[in-house]
Protein backbone atom coordinates (compact mmCIF):
# COMPACT_ATOMS: atom_id res chain seq x y z
CA UNK A 1 0.00 0.00 0.00
CA UNK A 2 1.36 3.44 -0.46
CA UNK A 3 1.99 6.39 2.02
CA UNK A 4 0.71 9.23 2.16
CA UNK A 5 1.36 10.58 5.32
CA UNK A 6 5.30 12.26 6.22
CA UNK A 7 6.45 14.23 8.70
CA UNK A 8 8.99 15.48 6.37
CA UNK A 9 8.88 18.57 3.57
CA UNK A 10 7.28 18.01 0.64
CA UNK A 11 8.65 18.13 -2.88
CA UNK A 12 6.18 18.53 -5.56
CA UNK A 13 8.46 17.81 -8.15
CA UNK A 14 8.92 14.36 -7.07
CA UNK A 15 5.04 13.96 -6.78
CA UNK A 16 4.89 15.36 -10.59
CA UNK A 17 7.72 12.99 -11.75
CA UNK A 18 5.36 10.29 -10.26
CA UNK A 19 2.63 11.03 -12.19
CA UNK A 20 4.39 12.10 -15.43
CA UNK A 21 3.42 9.60 -18.25
CA UNK A 22 3.11 10.37 -22.05
CA UNK A 23 0.09 9.42 -22.43
CA UNK A 24 -1.35 12.31 -20.49
CA UNK A 25 -1.83 15.71 -21.68
CA UNK A 26 -2.44 17.43 -18.57
CA UNK A 27 -0.75 17.61 -15.33
CA UNK A 28 -1.95 19.50 -12.36
CA UNK A 29 -0.56 20.44 -8.90
CA UNK A 30 -2.05 21.16 -5.77
CA UNK A 31 0.30 22.35 -3.23
CA UNK A 32 -1.94 23.29 0.31
CA UNK A 33 -0.18 25.83 2.35
CA UNK A 34 -0.37 26.79 6.19
CA UNK A 35 -1.25 30.76 5.68
CA UNK A 36 -1.12 33.63 7.95
CA UNK A 37 -3.70 36.46 7.01
CA UNK A 38 -5.85 38.72 8.76
CA UNK A 39 -8.68 36.85 8.73
CA UNK A 40 -7.02 33.73 10.02
CA UNK A 41 -5.05 35.48 12.57
CA UNK A 42 -1.41 35.53 13.45
CA UNK A 43 -0.77 31.86 12.64
CA UNK A 44 3.05 30.59 13.24
CA UNK A 45 2.16 27.51 12.55
CA UNK A 46 0.12 24.27 12.46
CA UNK A 47 0.67 20.76 14.38
CA UNK A 48 -1.06 18.05 12.12
CA UNK A 49 -1.77 14.57 13.94
CA UNK A 50 -3.55 11.59 12.38
CA UNK A 51 -4.54 7.99 13.50
CA UNK A 52 -2.12 7.02 10.72
CA UNK A 53 -3.83 3.54 9.67
CA UNK A 54 -7.16 4.84 9.66
CA UNK A 55 -5.64 8.31 7.86
CA UNK A 56 -3.51 6.06 5.53
CA UNK A 57 -6.45 4.04 4.75
CA UNK A 58 -8.91 6.42 3.90
CA UNK A 59 -6.44 8.26 1.29
CA UNK A 60 -6.02 4.96 -0.37
CA UNK A 61 -9.62 4.96 -0.78
CA UNK A 62 -10.15 8.56 -1.98
CA UNK A 63 -7.11 7.88 -4.84
CA UNK A 64 -8.71 4.77 -5.95
CA UNK A 65 -11.72 6.07 -5.93
CA UNK A 66 -10.93 9.37 -8.42
CA UNK A 67 -9.22 6.42 -10.75
CA UNK A 68 -12.10 5.45 -10.84
CA UNK A 69 -13.98 8.69 -12.13
CA UNK A 70 -11.34 9.78 -14.19
CA UNK A 71 -9.86 7.15 -16.40
CA UNK A 72 -6.54 6.92 -16.85
CA UNK A 73 -5.65 9.21 -14.15
CA UNK A 74 -2.43 9.23 -12.55
CA UNK A 75 -2.39 10.77 -8.69
CA UNK A 76 -0.26 10.84 -6.37
CA UNK A 77 -0.58 12.53 -2.67
CA UNK A 78 0.98 13.14 0.62
CA UNK A 79 0.32 14.98 3.74
CA UNK A 80 2.58 16.35 6.37
CA UNK A 81 2.29 15.83 9.55
CA UNK A 82 4.10 16.95 12.99
CA UNK A 83 4.59 20.88 12.94
CA UNK A 84 4.67 22.82 9.59
CA UNK A 85 5.19 26.61 9.96
CA UNK A 86 3.42 29.40 7.75
CA UNK A 87 4.36 28.95 4.31
CA UNK A 88 5.07 25.95 3.42
CA UNK A 89 3.12 23.31 2.06
CA UNK A 90 1.06 20.47 4.33
CA UNK A 91 -0.47 18.85 1.66
CA UNK A 92 0.40 18.17 -2.08
CA UNK A 93 -1.96 16.51 -5.05
CA UNK A 94 -0.44 15.73 -8.06
CA UNK A 95 -2.22 14.31 -11.12
CA UNK A 96 -1.52 13.68 -14.63
CA UNK A 97 -4.79 12.51 -16.91
CA UNK A 98 -5.28 12.39 -20.72
CA UNK A 99 -6.98 15.90 -20.71
CA UNK A 100 -7.01 18.99 -18.80
CA UNK A 101 -10.47 19.47 -17.54
CA UNK A 102 -10.05 15.80 -15.91
CA UNK A 103 -6.92 16.61 -14.26
CA UNK A 104 -8.35 19.86 -12.40
CA UNK A 105 -11.64 18.05 -11.60
CA UNK A 106 -9.90 14.75 -10.23
CA UNK A 107 -7.51 16.85 -8.16
CA UNK A 108 -10.26 19.25 -6.67
CA UNK A 109 -11.75 16.01 -5.89
CA UNK A 110 -9.23 14.48 -4.08
CA UNK A 111 -8.57 17.80 -1.61
CA UNK A 112 -12.40 18.63 -1.38
CA UNK A 113 -12.42 14.54 -0.13
CA UNK A 114 -9.70 14.45 2.18
CA UNK A 115 -10.77 17.72 3.90
CA UNK A 116 -14.30 15.56 4.07
CA UNK A 117 -13.27 12.72 4.83
CA UNK A 118 -9.79 11.73 6.73
CA UNK A 119 -9.25 12.09 10.11
CA UNK A 120 -6.35 14.82 10.02
CA UNK A 121 -5.96 16.68 13.38
CA UNK A 122 -4.79 20.54 13.32
CA UNK A 123 -4.08 22.68 15.97
CA UNK A 124 -2.97 26.09 14.80
CA UNK A 125 0.05 27.97 16.96
CA UNK A 126 -0.37 31.95 17.28
CA UNK A 127 2.52 34.08 17.41
CA UNK A 128 1.25 35.23 21.07
CA UNK A 129 2.05 31.72 22.11
CA UNK A 130 -1.69 30.79 22.53
CA UNK A 131 -2.87 27.67 20.51
CA UNK A 132 -6.23 26.79 18.97
CA UNK A 133 -7.92 23.48 17.47
CA UNK A 134 -8.90 24.01 14.40
CA UNK A 135 -12.74 22.69 13.14
CA UNK A 136 -13.57 20.64 10.57
CA UNK A 137 -15.46 22.16 9.08
CA UNK A 138 -13.41 25.29 9.03
CA UNK A 139 -10.40 23.40 7.46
Amino acid sequence: MARYLTDEPLDPARLLAQVASPGCGAAVLFLGTVRRSAEDGDIEGIDYSAYHEMAEAELSRIVEEARGRWSGARIALLHRLGWVPAGEASAAIAVACPHRADAYAASRFVIDEIKRRVPIWKRERLGSGASRWVEPAHA
